[in-house]
């Protein structure tokens, strides 16, 4: 027996039915060596192109978390998703680049505190360990070093991880205070964990994806959101502009956060917006 030869890691996220190419011309990127750079620029980019959003909870579908469907929804028809669609993609995408990558899960609002069903990811490049995370709304545009006390500005608003005893947390600052944003730890999660999360957060009444549209859009000091039917802009500077939509603006509005829905979709999504929550 050839006890040197090690054994084959079963592909259990089936990275190679990612379309990479498609992916980095989606995003804008080239093909490039893993370094702390070239993880910031794609991260960035990924945020700035794919936008968050609901549009499937609301209509009562479970998204796949099959990372052949996430790429056709995503990359290839351009729309977007929520946090296990971004970051199971992002994951795929960067262990296909050469990164060392832990999926992880975190608990949001941990102060009061919200379910632990958020995904969110581990990234190791040139010996330093990073928080990435591509799919948490409109608020983390950049990895950030996983060290405590670690801060970096997100587009204008100050992020701050500190260490716990079993973990770490993500705080943003408001209002002259830090919040605590959520709350994880390293430990690996398997492919069904997200099933099972997708399906809470995909099919709960009390999830906040089922009962509202949510679209999110994060750029230069400006993060733009329309929940129900009111359209939020917050500013750096802490100022904030609010309209409501009407349901026949609603594909205009869509279209101004990058999010061009089919027209039988467009159809579905209005029907529903006007007896949202």
């Amino acid at each position: 027996m050839d006890t040197t030869t090690k054994p084959v890691t079963p592909d259990v996220w089936n990275t190679a039915e990612l379309d990479l190419d498609a992916y980095l011309a989606r995003v804008g990127q080239r093909r490039e060596a893993p370094s702390a750079a070239a993880l910031a620029a794609l991260h960035e980019a990924h945020v700035r192109t794919i936008p968050f959003e609901n549009i499937d909870p609301l209509l009562g579908r479970s998204p796949s978390l099959d990372l052949a469907d996430i790429t056709a929804k995503l990359v290839h028809r351009r729309r977007g998703g929520y946090c296990y669609e971004h970051n199971l993609l992002f994951a795929a995408v960067l262990e296909r680049l050469g990164y060392d990558v832990n999926r992880q899960a975190a608990r949001v609002q941990p102060d009061h505190p919200g379910p632990n069903t958020h995904m969110n990811l581990r990234v190791r490049v040139d010996g330093d360990d990073y928080l990435a995370d591509v799919g948490f709304g409109a608020s983390i545009m950049r990895p950030m070093p996983l060290y405590d006390g670690s801060e970096l500005d997100q587009a204008g608003w100050p992020h701050r991880l500190t260490a716990e005893e079993r973990g770490w947390r993500l705080h943003r600052l408001k209002d002259g205070e830090w919040n605590a944003e959520y709350a994880f730890d390293e430990a690996p999660q398997h492919p069904v964990d997200y099933e099972v999360f997708n399906h809470y957060v995909a099919t709960h009444p009390r999830s906040p994806f089922t009962g509202r549209l949510v679209v999110m859009r994060l750029s230069d000091r400006v993060c733009r959101k329309l929940i129900g039917e009111h359209l939020v802009a917050e500013y750096a500077d802490g100022t904030e502009e609010k309209s409501t939509v009407a349901p026949a603006d609603l594909g205009a509005t869509l279209r101004s956060l990058d999010l061009d829905l089919d027209p039988a979709d467009l159809e579905l999504v209005r029907e529903r917006y006007t007896g949202q929550k």
